[in-house]
């Protein structure tokens, strides 16, 4: 016996988002709403809806009186829960970043909303006590030119908004805190993106010597599916008042949000691996502008799209005075391209250890201090050359960079499939001798094993991260991101193999050393406690001399100037379109670019680019970028969003991927 529905008396139409996979169906679809659903069935609320004869998980965005749908309309089959868990901010700011990445809504908000946990949201909230929020101190922002007046702006609720330069040896977690500990004493609340799960353990611990623990969250993708949606839900339902996660904790539904705080803005680990692919410091940035809420982008060094929003006024500098820097800052050496350097040391220009760093490292250990070796590679031998021709060895099968192993009998392996090949021979040349393109950590710590015989060697990367070290001599080598901190400070750091991270093919090259040897030099002592950093790299660099001069902003406006002379990001918005040759020229017919667009190519997908999904590992993909000016940025986006739902809607092309500002463009 079939039961006749009869629809909701007040407003009786659903306005859904339905969470489709194809682009050509983001778009808002009309239900009607039965009166049993009518209570529950909220803007924000998941629900199930049939389309195309299949149940689909969908958002309700809004109730209507009428339709602008002119045939018969389905019922909404159910109302999941009554938690509005996509709250209108939340919504905006999808619909702002599906904009912005020429995505689509659905591919954002898979991003943005966790899975739903039944058993988690069922349970009722705990009774929290009144807030209490011990008192600011605001010296240690004094250090830097208008700090003070910074935690003052926020103390008003102003939307101060600011690129922080932190000092040497400063202690970020601590000065970040204090800037959302002045935002929630006003009556607001604070988020804060970093690049991992170490920073967020450091920022949580710092964070609940200054708020009620229960009013800190803690978001990341290492939590279990019913710990992440209850830390969520304490975002959602206002109990949480600082919220601190990795890159998809940017989405997070806080209420009232006053500050939004990102760490280490150049780290990779802020770029989103998925479609649409956006930046958490650009999404943090849409959100602020948004809200008109309070910004800070804060890390040792700066990169180029920090310092564009500075030089646009969007932002203004937080950096301490030069008299300050040189005072916290340790002792920079280099290796100097001269005559005299060449007649002291003949192997300075080539040695991995030269002799000035040698002497650092004992002169640290020899004081009973701890000695930082920051080497760019884990592993043993990560990569492996031609020993004739310097050809890098590849997979024969997925032409992936072939490694060496700590004591493997098999021989080479491929970092990419895991497969093993013990006969290696090059395929330009055909000889079969090869040499090590960079020495990893656990080759580094044997090494350093034998220089310094009796000395305490610890390694730090990878899955064997050591969170801290001792104030006692020993050689910590340890990878970019990986370093512990010394008790104390370290007394000297070595920053190895210079050349792999500036010799890399890569736009960001110079920009990611500099960021990865300061946050390692950040770590040792002063200059005037005896602290030294011996980069192995010729001092004439650009980017070796800001590091001796500690000065990253100067080495950030050369990087934007730079750009801006070769049409690069951030000076330029660019679109990096990957895929089959045919999907991709048909999908460029189809667009209907901005007349100023600039077509750069099309060139095969470069070897180190991550392939798209979908295509069989031996299909050569192309790559198409388009170029425009900043102020055309959105009608780039546009134009492709338009495109590639025509293109989905057709059905006969392969489907292609779309990123825009792409960290990595070869």
């Amino acid at each position: 016996m079939t039961t006749t529905r009869q629809a909701a008396e007040f407003e009786p139409i659903a306005r859904v988002l339905p969470m489709l996979a194809v682009p050509h169906l983001d778009r808002d679809f009309d239900y009607l709403v039965t009166a049993e659903q009518s209570d529950d069935a909220q803007p924000g609320v998941r629900v199930k809806v049939r389309f195309h004869g299949r149940l689909v998980d969908g958002f309700v965005l809004e109730r209507r009186w009428e339709t602008d749908h002119e045939g018969k309309l389905g019922w909404l089959e159910r109302v999941v829960s009554p938690e509005r868990v996509l709250t209108p901010d939340v919504r905006r700011l999808a619909e702002a970043v599906a904009a912005r990445y020429a995505g689509t809504r659905p591919d954002v908000l898979r991003l943005a909303i966790p899975p739903r946990h039944a058993t988690v949201e069922k349970q009722a909230a705990p009774e929290l006590d009144p807030l209490v929020v011990d008192p600011v101190d605001d010296a240690g922002w004094a250090a830097y030119t208008g700090g003070q007046q910074f935690l003052a702006a926020l103390r008003e609720g102003r939307a101060a908004r600011a690129v922080w330069q932190a000092l040497p040896g400063e202690s970020w977690t601590d000065r970040l805190v204090e800037a959302a500990a002045t935002v929630v004493a006003s009556g607001r609340a604070a988020l804060a993106v970093v690049p991992d799960q170490r920073d967020v353990d450091a920022l949580h611990a710092a964070a609940t010597r200054h708020l009620d623990q229960s009013r800190v969250v803690a978001l990341s993708a290492g939590l279990g599916p019913s710990q992440r949606y209850r830390r969520w839900l304490a975002a959602l339902r206002g109990q949480a008042r600082f919220v601190i996660g990795t890159r998809s904790a940017v989405f997070a539904p806080v209420a009232a949000l006053g500050l939004v705080l990102v760490w280490d803005d150049g780290d990779d680990s802020l770029a989103e691996p998925r479609a649409p692919y956006p930046h958490a410091r650009e999404v943090a940035m849409l959100r602020a502008h948004q809200l008109r809420c309070a910004a800070v982008i804060g890390g040792y060094s700066r990169t180029a799209e920090a310092h564009a929003l500075v030089r646009s006024g969007w932002a203004h500098d937080l950096v301490a005075a030069r008299a300050t820097v040189r005072a916290r800052a340790p002792r920079v050496s280099a290796l100097e391209d001269s005559n005299f350097q060449q007649e002291r040391d003949s192997a300075a220009m080539t040695a991995r250890l030269p002799t000035m760093a040698l002497s650092a490292a004992r002169s640290a250990l020899a004081a009973d201090r701890p000695v930082l070796v920051q080497v760019p590679r884990r592993g043993y031998v990560p990569a492996l050359a031609c020993g004739k021709c310097r050809e890098i060895a590849r997979c024969r099968h997925c032409t992936g960079p072939m490694s060496l192993p700590e004591r493997n009998p098999a021989g080479a392996v491929c970092r990419w499939c895991g497969r093993a090949d013990s006969a290696l021979r090059c395929g330009r040349c055909g000889s079969d001798s090869v040499r090590a393109v960079v020495v990893g950590a656990r080759r580094t710590a044997e090494e350093l094993g034998r220089a310094f015989p009796g000395t305490t060697v610890i390694t730090s990367g990878g899955d064997a991260m050591v969170a801290e070290v001792p104030d006692a001599p020993a050689v910590v080598v340890a990878t970019p991101g990986a370093e512990p901190r010394a008790l104390g400070g370290y007394g000297a750091a070595l920053l190895l193999d210079a050349w792999a991270l500036l010799g890399r093919q890569d736009l960001r090259a110079a920009e990611d050393a500099l960021r990865r040897w300061m946050a390692a030099a950040a770590l040792v002592r002063s200059g005037s406690d005896g602290g030294v950093v011996a980069v192995v790299a010729e001092s004439a660099i650009p980017t070796v001399q800001a590091l001796i001069r500690w000065d990253p902003v100067a080495h950030a406006e050369s990087e934007l100037e730079s750009r801006a002379e070769v049409g690069l990001p951030p000076a330029v918005h660019l679109a990096a379109i990957d895929g089959a040759a045919g999907a991709v020229a048909s999908l460029l017919h189809t667009a209907a670019l901005p007349d100023d667009a600039d077509l750069l190519g099309p060139v095969d997908l470069p070897s180190a680019a991550r392939r798209p999904s979908g295509h069989p590992v031996d299909e050569v993909l192309s790559r198409m970028l388009i170029r425009v000016p900043r102020t055309r940025g959105l009608d780039l986006a546009a134009a492709l969003r338009r495109a590639t739902g025509v293109s989905s809607a057709r059905r006969d092309q392969q489907p292609v991927r779309i990123q825009i500002d792409p960290l990595h463009i070869g």
